[in-house]
């Protein structure tokens, strides 16, 4: 807590944070990230008809939720699916996971796990929906930074 000008500036408390994910056929995305990953489906949410409208599943103890939009959602909104989000996923062994995926989806070209200058080892996979998903290792506390590049942390 600090006081500037008289105000109180409270750092709030954040219990979670849990991405909310558009698909035009939840139901297939969400059996897709239960076979291809590894989650653990929650639950699923769906209409008379039986498709997907809202669903979650769990990665460890971390929860994605999923949202069935249908076909035409992205042409709706201007643009031709998701953008600007990439999802990462912490994992203790990343070559496992990877190997879990590619045994998973076979037909499916997933680029393979590559050191990082900061201190990760990552690889990353497009899913069924368009959503970028990087599965990431912590391997070193050692950053490198490009020349010119420098580190600043708040006090």
């Amino acid at each position: 807590m600090s006081e500037e000008d008289g105000e109180r500036n409270v750092t709030p408390r954040y219990l979670g944070l849990a991405p909310y994910l558009y698909y035009a056929d939840a139901g297939a995305a969400l059996d897709w990230l239960v076979r291809a990953f590894g989650f653990t489906e929650r639950v699923r949410y769906v209409d008379s008809a039986g498709n997907v409208f809202q669903a979650s599943v769990l990665a460890g103890d971390n929860e994605v939720q999923l949202a069935g939009v249908g076909a035409d959602y992205w042409a709706t909104k201007g643009v031709d699916g998701p953008v600007g989000q990439l999802n990462i996923v912490f994992v203790d062994d990343v070559d496992e996971q990877h190997a879990r995926v590619q045994a998973a989806l076979p037909d499916v070209d997933v680029s393979q796990p590559q050191d990082q200058p900061y201190g990760a080892r990552i690889f990353t996979i497009e899913d069924i929906g368009g959503n970028s998903w990087t599965f990431w290792q912590h391997v070193s506390d050692t950053v490198e930074l490009p020349t010119g590049w420098r580190e600043i942390r708040p006090e």
